[in-house]
C-alpha cells in the first residue's frame, strides 16, 4: 500500500441539463438559475441524475486496488473504546461510551466515579440499522428521571421520551415535533421546558426528515410528567415572527427561566427571563388559565450574542460579543437592566470561546489563540487570572461541571491524540490535572507524525490564513505526496485540530499529507473573521482556499494532479466554487 491509484481515462459525468427559462428578478437585476430543477429531491429526473452520479463513483471505487485493505485498516483502528466527559446530577454520574464499532454511543450511569457503571440507555437496540440516535439527554435535578430526544435515520426531527432511572422503566410520555431545542428541568423535577413546531396539517407529508421546506412557528412549552402532550403549557410563541427559534434553561439556583431567541445562524440573540419563584400558583396555575408566562425582556434586539454563565440572585454574568467581535464577559443586575459592566474585556487577538462557572466563585475560560485552545482559571467576580491549565495543541470538546463542583472534567483531542478526558481538581492550591480516561488505538504511534502550522498570504496580500499540515515525519518536499486539503469557512464556525482514523490511515499507509485551511468565514478570529468571508465578501473564502492550495504546491508538499480538496455542508459550496473557478 504505497500509493494512491491513478485514474487514466477521463471520467464521463452525467449531463446536468440547463434550464435557461428560470429567471429571478432581484430589484431589477435578472438572475438566471438554470439548475433550479435539481432542488426537488423527489423529481424522477433528479433521482435519475443522482443514481448516475452514484454509478460513476462506484465505477471509480471498484478499480481502487487498495480499497479492501483500507477498509480493513480503518475498521481495525475504529475498534477502540471511546468516552465522553461524565456529568453529575444529584448523587449520580452519567457518561457516553462506545466500545469501538457501535453505530451509536451508549449512555451509562454510576453511583460514584469508583462505582460499577451500568447501561442506562443503549440506542443501538432501538433500530435494526443503527440509525436511532440520542440527540439530546437531560437528567432531572434529583437524578430520578431521564428525558431523551430520539431521532431516526439522521433526521433533525425527534421525539422526547421519559425514563425512570432507578428501574429503567420507559414512561408513556411522548413529545413529538421536537427540533432545535433544549430540555430544561425545573428543580422540583415535576417536568421540563422544551420547544417544538406545530404538527403538519392533515394531508401534509408526516414522514419528517426528507422535506426541503423551512420550519416555522416554533413554540416554547412546559411538560408535566405523566401527562399528554396536548396538556402541555404553552409558555411562549410569537406568530408575528414565524422564523424565531426558542430555547430555554433554568438557572442553577432554580429561580429563573432564561429563554434565548434566535432567527438564523448569525451570532445574535434576544434574552427574556421569568422569575419562577414569583408565579403565585407556580406553573400549575397555568393549567387552569390561558396566557403565556410573564417574561421580562432583558435583551429585545438582535444586536449581539448573549450566553448566561452564572447568576447570584438578580446579578447575571454573560459571555457576549456586544461591541466585542472576539467576545468578552459582562455583568448586569436585573434590578438595573441598563447598567452593564465588564468582568473580562475583549482580548486583542484571541477569541473567548466559552466560560463555565465552577468551584463556587471561579470560572474556566477557553480561548482560541491562532486556532489553538488555551484554558485559564479566573475569578468569577472580578475576572482576574488565577491559573493557566497545561494542555497540548488541540481542541477542548467539552468542559463538564456545575458551579458547585470543585472537580471538572475536560474532553480533549488533537490531530495526534484520539481522545483524553482530563480530571481537574480545583480544591488544591494549584489545580491538579490528571488523565481520567483515554482512547488508546492499538498500533497507532503518534511519534511517527508531525504537525506544523503555517500562515499563508491570501490573494489580497494583507491577510494571513492559518493552515495546519499533518504528515509523517521527515517527508521530502519534492511534490510527490498525495494531499488532502479540508476547508469550511462559514457561519462563524471554527475548524480546530481533531483526530481522524481515516485521515491517519491515508498518511501512514499512502504517504498522504492532510491539511486544514482556516479560511475567512469561520470563527477562528472572531466575528470580523466571519464577516470577512460572508455575503458580498464570500469570494474571500474561495481566494483563501486557493491560496492555501498554491502554497502546498509551491512548498513542495504536493502537485496539482495529486491535490484533493474536501468540504462538507458549507464546505461543499467552497469545494464546488473552487473547482469551477
Amino acid at each position: 500500500m504505497a500509493s494512491l491509484s491513478g485514474i487514466d481515462e477521463s471520467l464521463q459525468y452525467p449531463v446536468a441539463r440547463r434550464d435557461e427559462s428560470v429567471v429571478d428578478d432581484y430589484h431589477g437585476v435578472k438572475i438566471v438559475d438554470p439548475y433550479r430543477w435539481l432542488e426537488d429531491p423527489d423529481a424522477e429526473e433528479v433521482k435519475d441524475f443522482v443514481q448516475k452520479q452514484v454509478e460513476l463513483t462506484d465505477s471509480v471505487l471498484k478499480n481502487c486496488d487498495v480499497r479492501d485493505k483500507l477498509r480493513e485498516k480503518i475498521t481495525k483502528l475504529f475498534d477502540s473504546p471511546r468516552y465522553d466527559a461524565p456529568f453529575k446530577r444529584g448523587n449520580k454520574y452519567f457518561y457516553f461510551h462506545n466500545t469501538g464499532l457501535q453505530p451509536q454511543s451508549v449512555l451509562y450511569v454510576q453511583d460514584s466515579l469508583d462505582a460499577k457503571a451500568k447501561v442506562l440507555l443503549d440506542p443501538n437496540t432501538l433500530s435494526d440499522d443503527g440509525t436511532a440516535a440520542l440527540i439530546k439527554v437531560s437528567v432531572s435535578e434529583d437524578a430520578k428521571y431521564l428525558a431523551y430526544a430520539l431521532s431516526y435515520s439522521g433526521s433533525d426531527w425527534a421525539t422526547i421520551k421519559l425514563m425512570r432511572i432507578e428501574d429503567q422503566i420507559v414512561e408513556a410520555d411522548a413529545l413529538s415535533w421536537f427540533k432545535f431545542s433544549s430540555i430544561a428541568w425545573t428543580h422540583d423535577s415535576k417536568g421540563f421546558f422544551y420547544s417544538r413546531y406545530p404538527a403538519p396539517k392533515e394531508g401534509k407529508d408526516m414522514d419528517a426528515g426528507t422535506e426541503t421546506d423551512s420550519n416555522l412557528y416554533h413554540e416554547f412549552y412546559y411538560h408535566f410528567l405523566g401527562t399528554k402532550q396536548s396538556e402541555d403549557i404553552l409558555c411562549w410563541k410569537d406568530p408575528e415572527h414565524p422564523k424565531y427559534i426558542f430555547s430555554g434553561h433554568v438557572t442553577e439556583d432554580g429561580q429563573y427561566l432564561v429563554m434565548c431567541i434566535e432567527e438564523n445562524c448569525d451570532p445574535v440573540n434576544k434574552v427574556y427571563y421569568c422569575d419562577l419563584s414569583a408565579l403565585p400558583e407556580g406553573l400549575e396555575g397555568f393549567k387552569k388559565r390561558d396566557g403565556l408566562l410573564p417574561f421580562v425582556k432583558l435583551i429585545d434586539g438582535f444586536d449581539a450574542q448573549y450566553e448566561v454563565i452564572a447568576n447570584d440572585d438578580t446579578v447575571f454574568t454573560f459571555l457576549t460579543n456586544k461591541d466585542a467581535p472576539k467576545y468578552k464577559i459582562i455583568r448586569v443586575d436585573l434590578k438595573e437592566p441598563n447598567d452593564w459592566f465588564e468582568v473580562i474585556p475583549e482580548a486583542e487577538r484571541d477569541v473567548l470561546e466559552s466560560a463555565t462557572a465552577v468551584n463556587l466563585n471561579q470560572m474556566i475560560v477557553s480561548y482560541l489563540s491562532d486556532v489553538k485552545y488555551v484554558l485559564q482559571i479566573r475569578d468569577l467576580k472580578n475576572g482576574s487570572l488565577l491559573h493557566q491549565l497545561p494542555i497540548e495543541i488541540g481542541s477542548v470538546n467539552a468542559i463538564s461541571a456545575r458551579r458547585e463542583d470543585s472537580v471538572v472534567f475536560i474532553s480533549f483531542t488533537s490531530f495526534l491524540i484520539p481522545g483524553i478526558v482530563y480530571q481537574c481538581n480545583l480544591k488544591t492550591e494549584t489545580p491538579e490535572m490528571k488523565i481520567f480516561r483515554e482512547t488508546i488505538i492499538p498500533g497507532f504511534d503518534r511519534s511517527e507524525f508531525h504537525v506544523h502550522q503555517v500562515f499563508v498570504p491570501s490573494k489580497d496580500g494583507s491577510t494571513k490564513i492559518p493552515m495546519f499540515i499533518v504528515s509523517k515525519k521527515n517527508i521530502k518536499l519534492d511534490g510527490s505526496h498525495p494531499c488532502l486539503l479540508y476547508g469550511y469557512g462559514g457561519f462563524n464556525i471554527s475548524v480546530t485540530p481533531s483526530f481522524s482514523v481515516s485521515r491517519t490511515i491515508l498518511m501512514r499507509h499512502l504517504g498522504a499529507v492532510f491539511c486544514i485551511a482556516n479560511i475567512r468565514g469561520g470563527g477562528e478570529y472572531g466575528e470580523e473573521w466571519h464577516k470577512g468571508g460572508a455575503l458580498a465578501k464570500k469570494q474571500n473564502c474561495f481566494d483563501d482556499f486557493i491560496s492555501a492550495s498554491e502554497y502546498l504546491i509551491s512548498a513542495g508538499y504536493t502537485q496539482s494532479r495529486k491535490l484533493c480538496i474536501e468540504g462538507g455542508s458549507n464546505g461543499g459550496l467552497l469545494v464546488g466554487a473552487c473547482i469551477n473557478q
